[in-house]
């Protein structure tokens, strides 16, 4: 699979399930889908995935950000959009694919209560489909080689 089918398989994997049984943006305000107050925030676009966004949903703003990924693509909401039009990192979040499996992606301790309760908190069902999703997306080299960039950056993270 090239990298668009390998991101469109993913995102169906992901389309029922979310991390809890009910809307988790209920905890923190939908702090994850939220600009922050100097308009900064969003979700980085996978590998091929912009090309579901080239007709941009109503609500929706890209981006250009380089701090993961070189020509790396940031998609920004207003703050609520249909779970169809979500990005594959939106659907991923909290979590974040390794090899084999998940870990908690660091960056959502600035804006996720869910981090504090691991993957324990976090409904086994989502977190199955993470792992299904991880595994389809690591069997594609831009995938794997975006995922590494990520994991590289989240260790930058703790290093601060």
């Amino acid at each position: 699979m090239n990298a668009l089918e390998t991101v469109t398989a993913a995102l169906a994997l992901l389309e029922n399930v979310t991390p809890l049984n009910g809307d988790c943006g209920r905890f923190c305000g939908g702090a994850c889908c939220l600009p922050d107050e100097d308009g900064q925030g969003g979700m980085l676009l996978f590998p091929g995935e912009e090309a579901l966004y080239r007709e941009m949903p109503k609500g929706f703003s890209l981006t250009r950000d380089d701090s993961v990924v070189p020509n790396g693509l940031l998609l920004t909401c207003l703050g609520t959009c249909a779970r169809a039009t979500r990005p594959l990192s939106c659907r991923l979040f909290p979590l974040l694919p390794v090899p084999g499996g998940t870990v908690m992606d660091r960056r959502g301790w600035a804006v996720c209560p869910l981090m504090e309760h691991g993957k324990r908190g976090l409904r086994k069902e989502f977190v199955d489909a993470v792992n299904a999703a991880g595994d389809l997306l690591y069997a594609c080299p831009e995938h794997a080689a975006f995922l590494r960039a990520l994991h590289a950056y989240n260790e930058r993270l703790t290093a601060l």
